[in-house]
Protein backbone atom coordinates (compact mmCIF):
# COMPACT_ATOMS: atom_id res chain seq x y z
CA UNK A 1 0.00 0.00 0.00
CA UNK A 2 2.95 2.32 0.65
CA UNK A 3 4.15 1.30 -2.92
CA UNK A 4 0.87 2.44 -4.21
CA UNK A 5 0.43 5.49 -2.46
CA UNK A 6 4.15 6.61 -3.29
CA UNK A 7 3.90 6.24 -6.81
CA UNK A 8 1.03 7.91 -6.65
CA UNK A 9 2.02 10.72 -5.33
CA UNK A 10 5.11 10.59 -7.66
CA UNK A 11 2.88 10.94 -10.49
CA UNK A 12 1.10 14.05 -9.26
CA UNK A 13 3.97 16.62 -10.44
CA UNK A 14 3.83 15.08 -13.95
CA UNK A 15 -0.13 15.32 -14.15
CA UNK A 16 0.01 18.77 -13.18
CA UNK A 17 2.46 19.39 -15.24
CA UNK A 18 0.53 17.79 -18.35
CA UNK A 19 -2.19 19.98 -17.71
CA UNK A 20 -0.55 22.77 -17.12
CA UNK A 21 1.50 22.63 -20.62
CA UNK A 22 -2.18 22.05 -22.64
CA UNK A 23 -3.65 24.81 -21.01
CA UNK A 24 -0.92 27.00 -22.24
CA UNK A 25 -1.40 25.46 -25.77
CA UNK A 26 -4.62 26.53 -25.20
CA UNK A 27 -4.35 30.08 -24.34
CA UNK A 28 -1.52 30.88 -26.84
CA UNK A 29 -4.32 29.41 -29.74
CA UNK A 30 -6.02 32.12 -28.38
CA UNK A 31 -4.71 34.93 -28.59
CA UNK A 32 -5.25 37.16 -31.02
CA UNK A 33 -2.88 38.00 -33.51
CA UNK A 34 -1.01 41.74 -33.38
CA UNK A 35 0.16 42.92 -36.82
CA UNK A 36 1.89 45.78 -38.16
CA UNK A 37 0.23 49.14 -38.96
CA UNK A 38 1.33 51.82 -41.41
CA UNK A 39 -0.99 54.93 -41.75
CA UNK A 40 -0.32 57.61 -44.75
CA UNK A 41 -2.52 61.07 -45.09
CA UNK A 42 -4.66 61.77 -48.16
CA UNK A 43 -4.62 65.66 -48.64
CA UNK A 44 -7.94 67.79 -50.55
CA UNK A 45 -7.65 68.13 -54.02
CA UNK A 46 -9.91 69.68 -56.84
CA UNK A 47 -10.66 72.78 -53.82
CA UNK A 48 -12.61 70.32 -51.41
CA UNK A 49 -12.10 70.82 -47.68
CA UNK A 50 -11.78 66.51 -47.61
CA UNK A 51 -8.51 65.16 -46.24
CA UNK A 52 -7.84 61.69 -43.90
CA UNK A 53 -5.96 58.59 -43.69
CA UNK A 54 -5.66 55.95 -45.53
CA UNK A 55 -4.27 53.03 -42.83
CA UNK A 56 -2.72 49.68 -43.44
CA UNK A 57 -3.09 46.49 -41.36
CA UNK A 58 -0.82 43.38 -41.62
CA UNK A 59 -3.36 40.39 -40.97
CA UNK A 60 -2.44 36.78 -40.05
CA UNK A 61 -2.30 35.66 -43.79
CA UNK A 62 0.24 38.41 -44.65
CA UNK A 63 -3.13 39.79 -46.44
CA UNK A 64 -3.56 43.55 -46.01
CA UNK A 65 -6.38 45.58 -44.35
CA UNK A 66 -6.86 49.01 -45.49
CA UNK A 67 -8.53 51.60 -44.11
CA UNK A 68 -10.08 55.00 -45.49
CA UNK A 69 -11.10 57.49 -42.86
CA UNK A 70 -11.68 60.98 -44.24
CA UNK A 71 -12.59 63.98 -42.67
CA UNK A 72 -15.49 66.62 -44.93
CA UNK A 73 -17.69 64.22 -46.64
CA UNK A 74 -20.74 64.37 -46.57
CA UNK A 75 -23.06 61.72 -48.91
CA UNK A 76 -22.54 59.51 -51.86
CA UNK A 77 -19.81 56.65 -52.62
CA UNK A 78 -16.43 57.78 -53.56
CA UNK A 79 -14.78 55.27 -55.76
CA UNK A 80 -11.33 54.72 -54.41
CA UNK A 81 -8.17 53.29 -56.05
CA UNK A 82 -4.36 52.57 -55.51
CA UNK A 83 -2.09 53.54 -58.33
CA UNK A 84 1.06 52.61 -59.60
CA UNK A 85 3.65 55.28 -58.95
CA UNK A 86 3.80 58.57 -57.11
CA UNK A 87 0.57 61.08 -57.34
CA UNK A 88 2.77 63.77 -59.24
CA UNK A 89 4.00 61.63 -62.03
CA UNK A 90 0.24 59.63 -62.23
CA UNK A 91 -0.13 55.79 -63.32
CA UNK A 92 -2.46 52.84 -63.74
CA UNK A 93 -5.01 51.44 -60.77
CA UNK A 94 -3.02 48.63 -59.19
CA UNK A 95 -5.91 47.82 -56.35
CA UNK A 96 -9.64 48.95 -56.52
CA UNK A 97 -10.95 50.00 -53.16
CA UNK A 98 -14.44 49.62 -51.67
CA UNK A 99 -15.37 52.96 -52.02
CA UNK A 100 -16.00 55.43 -49.74
CA UNK A 101 -19.25 55.90 -47.90
CA UNK A 102 -19.48 59.81 -47.99
CA UNK A 103 -21.64 59.62 -44.87
CA UNK A 104 -18.95 58.03 -42.63
CA UNK A 105 -16.31 58.81 -44.37
CA UNK A 106 -15.17 54.77 -44.18
CA UNK A 107 -13.77 52.62 -46.53
CA UNK A 108 -12.33 48.65 -46.06
CA UNK A 109 -11.15 46.85 -48.02
CA UNK A 110 -8.74 43.33 -47.45
CA UNK A 111 -6.51 42.55 -50.51
CA UNK A 112 -3.75 40.04 -51.29
CA UNK A 113 -3.26 40.60 -55.01
CA UNK A 114 -2.85 43.25 -57.28
CA UNK A 115 -6.06 43.81 -59.38
CA UNK A 116 -4.48 42.04 -62.38
CA UNK A 117 -3.50 38.81 -59.92
CA UNK A 118 -0.20 39.46 -58.68
CA UNK A 119 0.01 38.72 -55.07
CA UNK A 120 1.27 41.15 -52.49
CA UNK A 121 1.82 40.87 -49.15
CA UNK A 122 1.56 43.95 -46.18
CA UNK A 123 5.49 44.40 -46.26
CA UNK A 124 5.16 44.51 -50.49
CA UNK A 125 2.23 46.80 -49.43
CA UNK A 126 3.64 49.53 -47.30
CA UNK A 127 6.55 49.81 -49.72
CA UNK A 128 4.26 50.31 -52.44
CA UNK A 129 5.44 52.10 -55.76
CA UNK A 130 2.23 54.07 -55.44
CA UNK A 131 -0.92 56.50 -53.99
CA UNK A 132 -4.40 56.58 -53.24
CA UNK A 133 -7.22 58.73 -55.41
CA UNK A 134 -10.35 59.21 -54.08
CA UNK A 135 -12.81 60.54 -56.33
CA UNK A 136 -16.14 62.37 -56.40
CA UNK A 137 -18.41 59.99 -57.73
CA UNK A 138 -18.52 56.69 -60.44
CA UNK A 139 -20.05 59.41 -62.57
CA UNK A 140 -16.93 61.92 -62.31
CA UNK A 141 -14.15 60.03 -61.80
CA UNK A 142 -12.28 62.83 -63.15
CA UNK A 143 -12.93 64.96 -59.87
CA UNK A 144 -10.45 64.17 -56.68
CA UNK A 145 -11.46 64.88 -53.37
CA UNK A 146 -8.85 63.58 -51.55
CA UNK A 147 -5.58 61.86 -52.51
CA UNK A 148 -1.94 60.89 -51.37
CA UNK A 149 1.28 59.25 -51.79
CA UNK A 150 1.83 55.88 -49.79
CA UNK A 151 4.47 53.48 -49.71
CA UNK A 152 8.24 54.60 -51.02
CA UNK A 153 6.58 57.60 -52.34
CA UNK A 154 5.46 58.77 -49.22
CA UNK A 155 6.57 61.98 -47.61
CA UNK A 156 9.75 62.10 -44.59
CA UNK A 157 8.81 65.61 -43.58
CA UNK A 158 12.44 66.96 -45.35
CA UNK A 159 11.80 70.03 -47.64
CA UNK A 160 13.34 73.21 -49.17
CA UNK A 161 11.95 76.07 -50.34
CA UNK A 162 13.16 78.33 -52.51
CA UNK A 163 11.95 81.83 -53.69
CA UNK A 164 11.13 82.77 -57.58
CA UNK A 165 11.37 86.05 -57.92
CA UNK A 166 9.14 88.39 -60.38
CA UNK A 167 11.30 89.10 -63.92
CA UNK A 168 9.53 90.12 -67.43
CA UNK A 169 6.12 89.84 -66.33
CA UNK A 170 5.60 92.22 -63.26
CA UNK A 171 3.78 90.91 -60.14
CA UNK A 172 4.15 86.99 -61.38
CA UNK A 173 6.10 85.34 -58.86
CA UNK A 174 6.34 82.31 -56.53
CA UNK A 175 8.73 79.31 -55.22
CA UNK A 176 9.59 76.29 -55.84
CA UNK A 177 8.99 73.72 -53.19
CA UNK A 178 10.98 70.22 -52.60
CA UNK A 179 9.80 67.59 -50.59
CA UNK A 180 11.90 64.52 -49.64
CA UNK A 181 10.50 60.88 -50.10
CA UNK A 182 11.18 57.63 -48.49
CA UNK A 183 13.07 56.14 -51.20
CA UNK A 184 15.21 59.61 -51.47
CA UNK A 185 13.38 61.37 -54.39
CA UNK A 186 11.26 64.31 -54.19
CA UNK A 187 8.40 66.12 -55.01
CA UNK A 188 8.73 69.56 -56.84
CA UNK A 189 5.86 71.75 -56.08
CA UNK A 190 5.89 75.12 -58.07
CA UNK A 191 3.39 77.48 -56.99
CA UNK A 192 3.28 81.17 -58.90
CA UNK A 193 1.19 83.89 -57.56
CA UNK A 194 -0.84 85.85 -60.33
CA UNK A 195 -0.09 83.68 -63.32
CA UNK A 196 -3.07 84.31 -65.98
CA UNK A 197 -6.09 81.38 -65.63
CA UNK A 198 -5.21 80.42 -69.52
CA UNK A 199 -1.88 79.89 -69.27
CA UNK A 200 0.44 76.88 -69.23
CA UNK A 201 4.18 77.97 -68.07
CA UNK A 202 7.26 75.42 -68.79
CA UNK A 203 9.33 75.69 -66.19
CA UNK A 204 13.01 73.95 -65.71
CA UNK A 205 16.12 73.70 -64.00
CA UNK A 206 19.27 74.92 -65.13
CA UNK A 207 23.17 74.48 -64.77
CA UNK A 208 25.01 77.16 -62.99
CA UNK A 209 23.58 80.56 -61.39
CA UNK A 210 21.05 82.69 -63.23
CA UNK A 211 23.63 85.23 -63.37
CA UNK A 212 25.61 83.06 -65.18
CA UNK A 213 22.73 81.11 -67.55
CA UNK A 214 23.28 77.35 -68.65
CA UNK A 215 21.36 74.53 -70.10
CA UNK A 216 18.87 73.12 -69.08
CA UNK A 217 19.25 70.33 -66.27
CA UNK A 218 15.54 69.10 -65.08
CA UNK A 219 12.37 69.52 -66.65
CA UNK A 220 9.41 70.21 -64.73
CA UNK A 221 6.04 69.95 -65.49
CA UNK A 222 4.13 73.20 -66.92
CA UNK A 223 2.36 75.41 -64.35
CA UNK A 224 -1.18 75.56 -64.59
CA UNK A 225 -1.74 79.45 -65.12
CA UNK A 226 -5.70 78.67 -63.57
CA UNK A 227 -4.33 76.99 -60.25
CA UNK A 228 -0.46 78.53 -60.04
CA UNK A 229 0.65 75.01 -59.99
CA UNK A 230 2.76 72.37 -60.86
CA UNK A 231 3.88 68.83 -59.15
CA UNK A 232 6.79 66.67 -60.31
CA UNK A 233 8.34 63.81 -59.02
CA UNK A 234 12.15 64.34 -59.20
CA UNK A 235 14.13 61.36 -59.49
CA UNK A 236 16.62 62.18 -62.41
CA UNK A 237 18.04 64.97 -64.42
CA UNK A 238 16.74 64.74 -68.24
CA UNK A 239 19.78 63.13 -69.54
CA UNK A 240 19.27 59.70 -66.91
CA UNK A 241 21.94 60.81 -64.15
CA UNK A 242 19.83 60.13 -60.82
CA UNK A 243 18.71 63.13 -59.42
CA UNK A 244 17.02 62.82 -55.82
CA UNK A 245 16.37 65.51 -52.99
CA UNK A 246 19.89 65.15 -51.39
CA UNK A 247 21.32 65.69 -54.89
CA UNK A 248 18.98 69.30 -55.67
CA UNK A 249 20.34 70.81 -52.09
CA UNK A 250 23.92 70.80 -53.80
CA UNK A 251 23.11 71.45 -56.86
CA UNK A 252 24.84 74.24 -59.22
CA UNK A 253 21.39 75.28 -60.47
CA UNK A 254 18.48 77.74 -60.95
CA UNK A 255 14.84 77.47 -62.17
CA UNK A 256 13.18 79.62 -64.97
CA UNK A 257 9.56 79.38 -65.53
CA UNK A 258 8.62 80.74 -68.68
CA UNK A 259 5.53 83.04 -70.46
CA UNK A 260 4.76 79.86 -72.50
CA UNK A 261 6.07 77.00 -75.20
CA UNK A 262 5.67 79.57 -77.95
CA UNK A 263 7.70 82.58 -76.01
CA UNK A 264 10.19 80.61 -73.68
CA UNK A 265 12.00 83.76 -73.88
CA UNK A 266 10.25 85.56 -71.89
CA UNK A 267 10.62 84.74 -68.13
CA UNK A 268 7.65 85.32 -66.07
CA UNK A 269 9.94 83.94 -62.48
CA UNK A 270 12.91 82.92 -61.81
CA UNK A 271 15.38 81.59 -58.67
CA UNK A 272 19.01 80.19 -57.93
CA UNK A 273 18.62 76.98 -55.98
CA UNK A 274 21.01 74.47 -54.10
CA UNK A 275 24.24 75.75 -53.60
CA UNK A 276 23.72 78.92 -55.30
CA UNK A 277 21.03 79.79 -52.73
CA UNK A 278 21.26 83.09 -51.26
CA UNK A 279 22.02 82.47 -47.39
CA UNK A 280 20.82 86.46 -46.40
CA UNK A 281 23.87 87.83 -45.72
CA UNK A 282 25.07 90.47 -48.49
CA UNK A 283 26.84 93.79 -48.37
CA UNK A 284 25.85 97.25 -50.52
CA UNK A 285 28.00 99.91 -51.44
CA UNK A 286 27.53 103.21 -53.02
CA UNK A 287 28.31 104.16 -56.67
CA UNK A 288 28.77 108.14 -57.23
CA UNK A 289 28.43 109.59 -60.53
CA UNK A 290 31.36 111.14 -62.54
CA UNK A 291 31.52 112.27 -65.64
CA UNK A 292 27.76 111.81 -66.39
CA UNK A 293 25.24 113.91 -64.44
CA UNK A 294 22.49 111.74 -62.63
CA UNK A 295 23.66 108.57 -63.44
CA UNK A 296 24.50 106.86 -59.42
CA UNK A 297 23.20 103.72 -57.53
CA UNK A 298 24.79 100.73 -56.41
CA UNK A 299 26.38 97.64 -56.05
CA UNK A 300 25.18 95.19 -53.57
CA UNK A 301 27.37 91.23 -53.09
CA UNK A 302 25.11 88.59 -52.21
CA UNK A 303 26.41 85.64 -50.09
CA UNK A 304 25.68 82.23 -51.96
CA UNK A 305 25.55 79.01 -49.67
CA UNK A 306 28.35 77.90 -51.76
CA UNK A 307 30.43 80.88 -50.60
CA UNK A 308 30.01 82.94 -54.25
CA UNK A 309 28.64 85.72 -53.92
CA UNK A 310 25.55 87.66 -56.77
CA UNK A 311 26.78 91.08 -57.48
CA UNK A 312 23.94 93.12 -58.52
CA UNK A 313 24.21 96.82 -59.90
CA UNK A 314 22.08 99.01 -59.72
CA UNK A 315 21.70 102.24 -61.67
CA UNK A 316 19.94 105.65 -61.70
CA UNK A 317 19.22 107.78 -65.01
CA UNK A 318 20.87 105.54 -67.61
CA UNK A 319 20.00 105.57 -70.94
CA UNK A 320 17.61 102.84 -72.78
CA UNK A 321 20.31 102.41 -75.20
CA UNK A 322 23.25 102.21 -73.12
CA UNK A 323 25.31 99.02 -72.30
CA UNK A 324 27.73 100.31 -69.55
CA UNK A 325 30.85 97.96 -68.97
CA UNK A 326 31.72 97.18 -65.67
CA UNK A 327 34.79 96.41 -63.41
CA UNK A 328 36.45 95.82 -59.83
CA UNK A 329 39.58 97.46 -60.13
CA UNK A 330 42.90 97.22 -57.46
CA UNK A 331 43.56 99.66 -55.00
CA UNK A 332 41.21 102.48 -54.05
CA UNK A 333 39.63 104.95 -56.41
CA UNK A 334 41.65 107.59 -55.47
CA UNK A 335 45.14 105.78 -56.71
CA UNK A 336 43.54 103.74 -59.51
CA UNK A 337 44.44 100.06 -60.53
CA UNK A 338 44.22 97.45 -63.02
CA UNK A 339 40.93 95.53 -63.53
CA UNK A 340 40.86 92.74 -61.25
CA UNK A 341 36.94 91.53 -62.47
CA UNK A 342 34.91 91.76 -64.94
CA UNK A 343 30.72 91.99 -64.56
CA UNK A 344 28.44 91.44 -66.96
CA UNK A 345 27.34 95.04 -68.50
CA UNK A 346 24.79 97.16 -66.73
CA UNK A 347 21.46 97.63 -69.17
CA UNK A 348 20.62 101.02 -69.79
CA UNK A 349 17.08 100.48 -69.82
CA UNK A 350 16.75 98.35 -66.78
CA UNK A 351 19.85 100.19 -65.01
CA UNK A 352 20.55 96.49 -63.52
CA UNK A 353 23.50 94.04 -64.04
CA UNK A 354 23.72 90.88 -62.43
CA UNK A 355 26.85 88.63 -62.33
CA UNK A 356 27.82 85.20 -60.18
CA UNK A 357 31.37 86.36 -58.45
CA UNK A 358 33.46 83.24 -57.89
CA UNK A 359 36.99 83.99 -59.27
CA UNK A 360 39.12 87.07 -60.38
CA UNK A 361 39.83 87.28 -63.97
CA UNK A 362 42.90 85.66 -63.25
CA UNK A 363 41.43 82.68 -61.95
CA UNK A 364 42.31 83.78 -58.01
CA UNK A 365 39.54 82.24 -55.97
CA UNK A 366 37.18 85.28 -54.87
CA UNK A 367 33.71 84.26 -53.00
CA UNK A 368 31.97 86.53 -50.76
CA UNK A 369 34.20 86.82 -48.01
CA UNK A 370 37.10 87.91 -50.05
CA UNK A 371 34.98 90.75 -51.50
CA UNK A 372 34.06 92.23 -48.35
CA UNK A 373 38.40 92.56 -47.51
CA UNK A 374 38.80 93.30 -50.90
CA UNK A 375 41.14 96.33 -51.53
CA UNK A 376 39.34 97.43 -54.84
CA UNK A 377 36.86 99.73 -56.41
CA UNK A 378 34.39 99.70 -58.90
CA UNK A 379 34.21 101.72 -62.07
CA UNK A 380 31.12 101.63 -64.57
CA UNK A 381 31.95 103.56 -68.04
CA UNK A 382 29.93 105.18 -70.45
CA UNK A 383 30.44 102.29 -73.06
CA UNK A 384 32.85 99.71 -74.83
CA UNK A 385 33.40 102.35 -76.98
CA UNK A 386 34.38 104.85 -74.65
CA UNK A 387 35.62 103.21 -71.33
CA UNK A 388 37.69 106.36 -70.64
CA UNK A 389 34.48 108.08 -69.65
CA UNK A 390 32.63 106.85 -66.26
CA UNK A 391 29.48 107.08 -65.25
CA UNK A 392 29.78 105.84 -61.53
CA UNK A 393 32.02 104.64 -59.31
CA UNK A 394 32.82 103.75 -56.04
CA UNK A 395 35.28 102.04 -53.48
CA UNK A 396 34.79 98.56 -52.42
CA UNK A 397 35.79 96.63 -49.86
CA UNK A 398 38.71 97.56 -47.09
CA UNK A 399 38.52 100.83 -48.87
CA UNK A 400 35.02 101.33 -47.91
CA UNK A 401 34.34 104.71 -45.91
CA UNK A 402 33.61 104.25 -42.51
CA UNK A 403 31.09 107.51 -42.39
CA UNK A 404 33.69 109.28 -39.79
CA UNK A 405 35.01 112.32 -41.65
CA UNK A 406 36.24 115.69 -40.45
CA UNK A 407 36.51 119.03 -42.92
CA UNK A 408 38.77 121.85 -42.80
CA UNK A 409 38.73 125.12 -44.88
CA UNK A 410 41.12 125.80 -47.23
CA UNK A 411 41.68 129.96 -47.36
CA UNK A 412 42.51 131.87 -50.61
CA UNK A 413 46.14 132.98 -50.50
CA UNK A 414 47.86 134.74 -53.80
CA UNK A 415 44.88 134.47 -56.28
CA UNK A 416 41.62 136.29 -54.84
CA UNK A 417 38.59 133.95 -54.93
CA UNK A 418 40.40 130.80 -54.73
CA UNK A 419 39.12 128.59 -51.64
CA UNK A 420 37.76 125.66 -50.17
CA UNK A 421 37.76 122.88 -48.12
CA UNK A 422 39.96 119.62 -47.44
CA UNK A 423 37.60 116.33 -46.22
CA UNK A 424 39.33 113.62 -44.65
CA UNK A 425 37.09 110.52 -44.10
CA UNK A 426 37.86 107.26 -42.86
CA UNK A 427 38.05 103.76 -44.36
CA UNK A 428 37.76 100.18 -43.05
CA UNK A 429 41.03 99.56 -43.02
CA UNK A 430 42.10 103.05 -41.65
CA UNK A 431 43.28 104.82 -44.53
CA UNK A 432 41.85 107.88 -45.91
CA UNK A 433 40.56 109.17 -48.65
CA UNK A 434 41.62 113.15 -48.89
CA UNK A 435 39.24 115.14 -51.31
CA UNK A 436 40.45 118.62 -51.90
CA UNK A 437 37.60 121.01 -53.35
CA UNK A 438 38.42 124.31 -54.39
CA UNK A 439 36.27 127.19 -56.04
CA UNK A 440 37.22 129.51 -59.12
CA UNK A 441 40.04 127.43 -60.10
CA UNK A 442 41.22 127.98 -64.00
CA UNK A 443 39.59 125.60 -65.95
CA UNK A 444 42.84 124.85 -68.02
CA UNK A 445 44.90 124.36 -64.39
CA UNK A 446 46.84 121.61 -62.73
CA UNK A 447 47.26 122.53 -59.29
CA UNK A 448 49.79 120.15 -56.43
CA UNK A 449 49.22 120.28 -53.34
CA UNK A 450 50.87 118.66 -49.90
CA UNK A 451 50.71 118.02 -46.48
CA UNK A 452 53.21 119.96 -44.78
CA UNK A 453 54.51 119.98 -41.48
CA UNK A 454 53.58 122.45 -38.56
CA UNK A 455 50.96 125.13 -39.26
CA UNK A 456 50.40 127.90 -41.33
CA UNK A 457 51.65 130.48 -38.94
CA UNK A 458 55.10 128.24 -38.79
CA UNK A 459 55.37 128.09 -42.35
CA UNK A 460 57.31 127.13 -44.52
CA UNK A 461 57.17 123.62 -43.46
CA UNK A 462 58.95 120.09 -44.88
CA UNK A 463 56.40 118.31 -46.78
CA UNK A 464 55.14 115.08 -45.02
CA UNK A 465 52.68 113.60 -47.46
CA UNK A 466 52.27 114.64 -51.30
CA UNK A 467 48.38 114.71 -52.57
CA UNK A 468 47.22 114.31 -56.15
CA UNK A 469 47.09 117.74 -57.93
CA UNK A 470 43.24 119.68 -58.27
CA UNK A 471 42.48 119.44 -61.62
CA UNK A 472 41.07 123.06 -62.60
CA UNK A 473 37.84 121.84 -64.96
CA UNK A 474 36.76 120.22 -61.72
CA UNK A 475 38.18 121.91 -58.93
CA UNK A 476 38.71 118.24 -57.54
CA UNK A 477 41.53 116.13 -56.10
CA UNK A 478 41.16 112.47 -54.33
CA UNK A 479 43.93 111.05 -52.87
CA UNK A 480 44.45 108.03 -50.81
CA UNK A 481 47.05 108.12 -47.81
CA UNK A 482 47.99 105.31 -46.15
CA UNK A 483 51.74 106.71 -45.30
CA UNK A 484 53.90 109.41 -45.41
CA UNK A 485 56.21 110.65 -48.16
CA UNK A 486 59.73 108.48 -47.85
CA UNK A 487 63.31 109.21 -48.82
CA UNK A 488 63.96 107.16 -52.15
CA UNK A 489 65.13 103.62 -50.69
CA UNK A 490 63.74 103.88 -47.07
CA UNK A 491 60.23 102.46 -45.95
CA UNK A 492 57.36 104.55 -45.53
CA UNK A 493 55.97 105.30 -42.31
CA UNK A 494 52.24 104.36 -41.95
CA UNK A 495 49.56 106.91 -40.93
CA UNK A 496 45.87 105.76 -39.91
CA UNK A 497 42.80 108.30 -40.31
CA UNK A 498 42.90 108.70 -36.52
CA UNK A 499 46.62 110.03 -36.01
CA UNK A 500 45.96 111.92 -39.53
CA UNK A 501 43.34 114.60 -37.75
CA UNK A 502 45.57 114.64 -35.25
CA UNK A 503 48.49 115.68 -37.41
CA UNK A 504 50.56 118.97 -36.85
CA UNK A 505 50.25 119.94 -39.98
CA UNK A 506 48.32 122.46 -42.76
CA UNK A 507 47.59 122.33 -46.87
CA UNK A 508 49.20 124.26 -49.23
CA UNK A 509 47.75 124.20 -52.97
CA UNK A 510 50.05 125.58 -55.17
CA UNK A 511 49.71 127.66 -58.73
CA UNK A 512 50.88 124.97 -61.03
CA UNK A 513 54.13 122.94 -61.26
CA UNK A 514 55.95 125.43 -62.56
CA UNK A 515 55.17 128.12 -60.21
CA UNK A 516 55.19 126.46 -56.42
CA UNK A 517 55.86 129.58 -55.31
CA UNK A 518 52.49 130.69 -56.10
CA UNK A 519 50.43 129.80 -53.65
CA UNK A 520 46.13 129.48 -54.56
CA UNK A 521 45.00 128.16 -50.91
CA UNK A 522 46.07 127.14 -47.64
CA UNK A 523 45.12 125.96 -44.42
CA UNK A 524 45.63 124.12 -41.33
CA UNK A 525 44.35 120.59 -40.22
CA UNK A 526 44.30 118.27 -37.55
CA UNK A 527 45.96 119.67 -33.95
CA UNK A 528 46.25 122.81 -35.60
CA UNK A 529 42.58 123.07 -36.98
CA UNK A 530 40.86 126.18 -36.10
CA UNK A 531 44.50 128.20 -35.20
Amino acid sequence: MKNVLKIAFLALPFLFMSCSSDDDAMDREKEEFMGEVMTFDLSARSNSSVSGTATFTENEDNSTTLELKLDGTTSGMHPAHIHFNSASEGGDIAVSLEAVDGSTGMSTTTFSTLDDGTAITYMEAVNFDGYINVHLSADDLGTLVAQGDIGVNDLTGESKSYTLSSRDVDGIMGSVLFEERANGEAQATLMLENSPEDGMHPAHIHMNTAAEGGDIAFTFKSVNGTTGMSRTNVSALDDGTMFGYEDILDFDGYVNVHLSAEDLGTLVAQGDIGQNELTGESKTYELDSKAVDGIMGTATFEERVNGEALATLMLENTPEDGMHPAHIHMNTAAEGGDVAFTFNSVIGATGMSKTNVAALNDGTTFGYENILDYDGYINVHLSADDLGTLVAQGDIGQNELTGEAVTYQLNSVAVDAIMGTAMFEERVNGETLVTLSLQNTPVDGIHPAHIHMGSVAEAPGDIAITLNSVMGASGMSFTNVSAFNAAEGEEAEAITYENLTMFDGYINVHLSVENLATLVAQGNIGANAGS
